[in-house]
């Protein structure tokens, strides 16, 4: 039976619905547990000790998720397939550049208590091969799909577990939309039914949101570490803030308008330096308009230096947005509203800044990649929307 799923048409759109699909399953799942004759839930040793890490005020559901992650943690097993005969496309020796994210799962997953031997106890299967590596070697679509295909097809004669579901609980990753339209090319990666970690996912695209995922972008090493007095209010004297790339209509509208502006800093350039990078911990806001690849790492720039993102790209999909509710520690615009940008930020300049700016402090680990991993970071909170995934008809 298939459920019904309405896809809205812009990101401000989206929050319009308060409990979103993998929640409700949540929610249908705790209830079933609850009044069955084997009970699920045994509270961990540390449940107590992580309340305080998961409050209220930047989550849909804090309890839920809680619970469920500690059930996940307990739960969850992967099974990895072998590797490609050449580990150039699998294997990440140093994790730097604006994919850094692809670099850390792939070193993460491999070294996770997560993983199992035995597929047979396994809720979800991975596939590890790495189309951006792949990209580095290979420069057309049509032969970086064919390689993809190949691997999969072994796999497929090799194993039981992609026919036993059409692929349903198998998942790859890619952080790069050059490698996600190549591998859309092989036909075995482009069915619906597969699972895809992607960067820069838009409604707009082959992304199916109930059942793929949204990697959160960075750039690895950070151009400047955080200054200990990034955190205070009183340093933030700059309304809002942009540098970047004139390369969509939204951020040549967005200069054209505001670059000589007083109170907003919106500049046209193309390299960062140390003076740019100041302004992520001297400004209340920083603009994330679309770019040419919809997002970019800004978002992760913006929450890592405290500086509260102003997401301005119409369908975009928020990493992790069925646990955490953007709306809390973000601005979230429609494209348009670029006409009346100064206005927007000054109404919520006073005490609505230091509450989202409060709140972006509880989320700050959430956005985090670390090896090894630690609880509730970005790995954890991708294996737990991973997690979320095993509830989905697809």
């Amino acid at each position: 039976m298939a459920a019904a799923l309405t896809v809205y048409p812009t990101v401000r759109a989206y929050f319009a619905c308060s409990i979103t699909l993998s929640l409700m399953m949540i929610i249908i799942y705790n209830f079933m547990t609850y009044y069955s004759n084997k009970p699920t839930y045994t509270i961990s040793d540390d449940y107590t000790a992580v309340a305080e890490q998961i409050s209220g005020d930047v989550y849909h559901w804090a309890e839920g998720f809680r619970m469920d992650y500690a059930q996940m943690e307990r739960k969850l097993k992967i099974y990895a397939y072998p590797a490609p005969a050449d580990q150039r496309y699998s294997n990440y020796q140093t994790i730097t550049g604006k994919y850094a994210s692809e670099g850390y799962f792939f070193k993460n997953i491999r070294e996770s208590s997560f993983l199992t031997d035995d597929p047979e106890l396994a809720h979800l299967f991975f596939i590890p091969i790495s189309a951006h590596k792949l990209h580095q070697k290979v420069s057309s679509y049509d032969e970086m799909a064919a390689i993809i295909g190949e691997y999969i097809q072994r796999l497929i004669i090799k194993y039981p577990y992609w026919n036993r579901s059409l692929g349903a609980d198998h998942f790859f990753l890619t952080c790069h939309e050059i490698d996600t339209r190549a591998t859309e090319r092989a036909p075995l990666l482009a069915v619906k039914n597969l699972i895809r970690v992607v960067c820069s996912p838009t409604y707009n695209s082959s992304f199916v949101p109930h059942k793929d995922v949204s990697l959160p972008l960075i750039n690895m090493p950070f151009s400047k570490p955080p200054p200990s007095t990034a955190n205070d209010l009183q340093n933030r004297t700059i309304l809002g803030y942009w540098a970047g790339v004139c390369n969509t209509e939204i951020r040549e509208r967005m200069v054209k308008l505001w670059s000589k502006d007083l109170e907003l800093e919106i500049q046209n350039e193309t390299a960062y330096n140390h003076a740019r990078m100041t302004k992520f911990y001297t400004s209340k806001f920083c603009i994330c308009p679309a770019g040419s690849r919809i997002t970019s790492n800004r978002i992760i720039m913006a929450i890592r230096y405290g500086c509260v993102p102003v997401i301005m790209s119409d369908y975009y999909e928020l990493p992790f947005k069925d646990v955490l509710d953007w709306r809390k520690f973000s601005v979230i615009l429609r494209e348009r509203d670029v006409y009346n940008l100064k206005g927007i930020l000054k109404a919520k300049a006073g005490a609505e800044f230091r509450m989202l700016h409060t709140n972006l402090l509880k989320v700050q680990n959430r956005f985090e990649w670390n090896t090894p991993p630690v609880k509730y970071d970005a790995f954890n909170m991708v294996l737990y929307d991973l997690w979320l995934r095993r509830f989905v008809i697809k």
